[in-house]
């Protein structure tokens, strides 16, 4: 049988994220009774790295881990698109791994490892999506109102990776997504039609300005203005964004919301401390749910669901 693969959100249905949290939730829960069930035993996970990172790299780690198997990380020593081609390196990989989270400066290099691998391969961060942050967000959502049937997701800022992956998310969820972003950093016209093709249904709603987008919404995120490799752009940036940061006057028209972030943040730019750090924020518990949102992604792309199907 072939492997199932995520590259991004587009590759799971709606009832597949479904029975994800749920085998998310029930994890969860079993770890906060000291029980780490071990779904995985054996299965080794190979993390292949590119970039930087604390939450993707820590909460796969420690996933794998509760689950009963193990890691190897793989930095630039691996000589991943280097010392050789990405067929010979993802077939032989694929001979010692039973999954690899890969985190990639370029998407079409995650896409390209797919085709020469064996093994299951997730979606780690690429600059065009971020699939378990996602996951992970949404989770948080559902977890803090109940239900994520008709909410309203506001998202400030840059239309980027995280971004594309929550408007997916929300999309498949039912979920309103709404998004308060300068015209020149909005969703590209592919993504749009994409989601006009696969999502038909979904309610997608792009704006300038970040009041109305924030007004009665039950979750608010942002993301910094310059991510990885944008680095020269941040004081154009800095300054494109500047009416896009999300403080407590913005915050005030939405006094239900959930504040989000994908972490990390540059406190004092697109989000203050008083926001960060006050009653409405659920960083802290989001960037916990990474990991059981990835441990319910590890037992459903390994078959190891079985047992969590009426969860």
């Amino acid at each position: 049988m072939a492997p199932r693969h995520l590259v991004s959100l587009f590759d799971l249905t709606t009832q597949e994220i479904e029975q994800i949290f749920a085998i998310a939730r029930d994890l969860k829960a079993k770890l906060s009774n000291g029980i780490r069930e071990p779904l995985l035993p054996g299965r080794v996970l190979a993390m292949l790295f590119e970039k930087p990172s604390l939450r993707t790299r820590a909460s796969f780690e420690a996933g794998i881990v509760h689950l009963g198997g193990s890691s190897m990380f793989l930095g630039a020593d691996a000589g991943w698109g280097q010392r050789e081609s990405t067929a010979d390196f993802g077939r032989v990989l694929s001979e010692f791994a039973d999954a690899i989270v890969c985190r990639a400066k370029e998407h079409r290099k995650v896409e390209e490892l797919v085709e020469h691998c064996s093994c299951s391969v997730i979606n780690g961060l690429t600059d065009w999506c971020h699939p378990c942050q996602a996951l992970a967000d949404l989770l948080t959502l559902e977890e803090r109102h109940g239900t994520l049937q008709g909410l309203k997701f506001t998202y400030v800022g840059d239309a980027n990776n995280v971004a594309r992956s929550l408007a997916i998310a929300c999309g498949k969820l039912g979920v309103d997504f709404h998004i308060a972003c300068p015209a020149a950093y909005q969703f590209d016209e592919p993504f749009l039609e994409r989601m006009r093709q696969e999502l038909p249904d979904a309610t997608l709603t792009v704006c300038e300005d970040p009041v109305p987008a924030v007004t009665d919404a039950h979750a608010v995120y942002t993301d910094v203005w310059a991510s990885m490799g944008q680095e020269a752009e941040e004081q154009e940036r800095a300054a494109a964004f500047a009416d896009y940061q999300v403080n407590g006057q913005l915050m005030e028209h939405a006094p239900d919301a959930v504040f989000l972030h994908c972490l990390p943040a540059r406190r004092g730019m697109e989000v203050t401390d008083e926001v960060m750090d006050g009653p409405q924020s659920a960083v802290v518990q989001q960037a916990g749910n990474r990991m059981h949102a990835q441990k319910g992604v590890l037992a459903f792309l390994l078959g190891a669901a079985g047992s969590q199907s009426s969860a």
